[in-house]
Parts: structure tokens; C-alpha cells; sequence
């Protein structure tokens, strides 16, 4: 077996890796503490090492026998997330035996395996979402593993049996057409108080529409930085002009008033739908 470097062997295997994933690849037990005793290298526990600049969210976890979860794995997968968890949180799987004491964690103990600085399943990180984030938060990422495909059919019956009874309409309520977080949420908030709204929506001479409620209303939910940027902002109002001109009443929110000031919008809406805007 061809001698090689314990870096290299890590960088191909992902920043992190157990001894026997690194030895089946030719690394020494004498090159692993070599690479450790130099700083090339670390161990965050025993049986484990990883490069010295991997994530140190994933480093924690290691340290306590598991891997990154809940919304910290979800951002790194690209799922949408409302709010990331002020402490951290290790995934052990259903077998795990935490290392050490972690009084500033939350562990999660859902069903599976944990692979040394890999995220979840998309269906488990789903399930730490929905114990500890909230159904917003939820349903929000939910949609975007729907919209990347993330998330498989398979996967989508485990989350719903799994998820508590009172959650478990929000797999059948979600959709893979959401064009973002904000979009979930508006159509999740609006559901809940009756209003039915359609997502992604052609009309003719204005172009994809976010949402549509009734015929006429239309709105739009613009993302954290779309304002900031003049040639965004002057098309927006291209289209709202255009769509006013053919009979449509166009509301647009942003992302700080959809998440921090959601009382404004809902009335903004309802008090639309109350004048008729709805309407043809």
C-alpha cells in the first residue's frame, strides 16, 4: 500500500474522517501522529481527525461524538432557514454515546447513523427543525429541500410519520414551487387565517408573479437584499407600474417586514382584500 500524507488524505475524504476510513487510503499510524504532533492536523476525538481548518461547528460535534443538526446542518446544505439556533446542536443518531458533558448543546437522538463531519439526512435535519425552530421555520425550510429536491419521497413519508401529530399536515400542505423562505411564510401565515393563495404565477405583460390571491391582488416578497440594489429596485417598480395598468393592485414587502413586523402585512392584505383588490 502506496504511503500518503494525512492532509491529503482528508481533503479527499471531506475535512474529517475516522482512523480506519484514513488507513484504508494508506495513511501511517505513524503519519497520523506525525500530522497531529506538527499542527498539520487535528483530532478532535479519539478515532477522528480533521483538517485544521474545518468548520468549527463541526469540530464541536465531533468533540461530543456526533455531527452539526437542526438548522446550523440546514444552512450548510443550502436549505432556507429563518433563524439560526443560538447554541449549538449535535445529531448522535439513535446509537450515539456522547464523549463528553455539553451543557451548552442541544442533542438530538432521531433515528440514523452519524458520519464524522457530514450533515443529516435532509429528513432528519427537518424533524430537529421542527422540535426546536418552530412550524415556520419548519415549513419555510421544508420547502426549499422540496424546491432543491432534497428531500425525496421516501423521505418526506419518514418526516411525516415522525413529526408530531399536529404538524404533520405541513408535508402535505408544502410545495416544490416556493421561490423562497418569504414566499413560505406568507402563504403559511395567510393559510391559517383562510386565505388561499396560488404561487408563481404568469400573468400576461408582467411576468412570474411571487403570489396571486383572487384574480387581482398580486404580491411580491422581496429578499434581504434586493432594495440595495437601484437597478432591482427600478425594475420592480417597472413591473408594478405594468401590472397596475392592466388592472392589478400589486403589494410588496420585505424580508424585515415579512419576519419582524408580519402584524403590518397581514393588514396590508386583508384591508386590500376588504376593498374588493382581490376582485376582477
Amino acid at each position: 500500500m502506496s504511503f500518503l500524507r494525512a492532509s491529503a488524505a482528508l481533503a479527499s475524504l471531506g475535512r474529517m474522517a475516522r482512523t480506519a476510513e484514513l488507513r484504508s487510503r494508506g495513511v501511517t499510524a505513524a503519519e497520523l501522529s506525525r500530522a497531529v504532533r506538527e499542527g498539520e492536523i487535528l483530532r478532535p476525538r479519539q478515532g477522528v481527525y480533521a483538517l485544521v481548518d474545518t468548520d468549527p461547528l463541526l469540530l464541536h460535534a465531533a468533540e461530543h461524538g456526533g455531527t452539526i443538526g437542526c438548522a446550523d446542518a440546514g444552512e450548510r446544505i443550502g436549505l432556507w432557514i429563518l433563524q439560526r439556533p443560538r447554541r449549538p446542536h449535535v445529531w448522535m443518531g439513535s446509537a450515539g454515546t456522547p464523549r463528553l458533558e455539553c451543557d451548552s448543546c442541544t442533542v438530538h437522538w432521531d433515528a440514523g447513523r452519524v458520519r464524522v463531519g457530514q450533515a443529516p439526512p435532509v429528513a432528519n435535519i427537518l424533524l430537529q427543525m421542527a422540535s426546536c425552530c418552530g412550524e415556520d421555520a419548519f415549513f419555510a425550510a421544508l420547502e426549499s429541500a422540496l424546491r432543491r429536491s432534497l428531500l425525496s419521497a421516501a423521505g418526506a413519508r419518514w418526516l411525516q410519520r415522525h413529526l408530531p401529530v399536529s404538524m404533520r399536515w405541513l408535508v402535505a400542505f408544502a410545495r416544490a414551487d416556493s421561490d423562497s423562505g418569504l414566499e413560505s411564510l406568507i402563504r403559511l401565515r395567510l393559510h391559517r387565517i383562510g386565505i388561499d393563495v396560488r404561487s408563481q404565477v404568469h400573468v400576461p405583460g408582467v411576468g412570474e408573479i411571487d403570489l396571486v390571491i383572487g384574480d387581482r391582488l398580486l404580491i411580491e416578497a422581496d429578499g434581504r437584499e434586493n432594495h440595495e440594489r437601484e437597478r432591482e429596485r427600478a425594475k420592480d417598480l417597472r413591473r408594478d407600474a405594468a401590472a397596475a395598468s392592466f388592472g392589478y393592485t400589486t403589494l410588496r414587502f420585505t424580508y424585515a417586514m415579512v419576519v419582524a413586523d408580519w402584524p403590518l402585512v397581514e393588514a396590508a392584505i386583508t384591508g386590500a382584500m376588504a376593498r374588493g383588490a382581490h376582485l376582477a
